[in-house]
């Protein structure tokens, strides 16, 4: 009885298996690579507004330590004090600004390399035209092998399910 099952189990997990059509793959990976291209963009944009916003802290802080030393020129202490704590506020917030654009700047140079290698696995696929084998990395195409087997599974399943229900009723019949 579980020797269909066990079968149709094991014929599914090998028709699971083939490589996938390299037309389905092609597209699969130029879209990958055109939304990569998209998030660098936008990646790209979140540094240079990162790098304007350090910029304008850096006006805010450079302004705190003018004041203070203007103040402190004239003995204003009340006026040195509220200067420095503007000019800590400020220090502590760009040194903030500086780990959040390294970080960005890391982000950015991780996810350029990645759709640099994604658009040179698309080329490589488009010169052998789907010839051959192709590495290709399973961040490239994510749910294709993990789809194919999913449903070749269900099948295998329902097929396996209809066949036990199948001689159940031929048991009953009397077949």
């Amino acid at each position: 009885m579980f020797e269909r099952l066990r079968a149709a189990v094991n014929a599914a997990l090998d028709a699971a298996m083939p490589p996938p059509d390299w037309h389905d793959l092609k597209a699969q990976m130029h879209h990958a690579a055109v939304e990569g291209r998209a998030a660098v963009a936008k990646m790209r944009e979140d540094v240079a507004k990162m790098e304007r916003e350090i910029a304008v802290e850096q006006r805010h802080l450079e302004d705190a330590r003018r004041r203070r030393r203007l103040a402190a020129g004239i003995e204003d202490e009340e006026t040195v004090q509220v200067a420095q704590r503007f000019a800590t506020k400020h220090a502590e917030r760009l040194a903030v600004l500086e780990q959040k654009l390294a970080a960005q700047q890391a982000e950015l140079a991780l996810a350029d390399r990645e759709v640099e290698e994604m658009v040179g696995q698309l080329k490589e696929l488009e010169r052998r035209g789907g010839v051959g084998e192709l590495s290709v990395s399973p961040e490239a195409i994510p749910d294709l092998e993990g789809a194919r087997l999913g449903e070749a599974l269900d099948r295998a399943a329902r097929e396996a399910a209809s066949d036990i229900q199948l001689r159940e009723l031929k048991k009953r019949m009397g077949k």
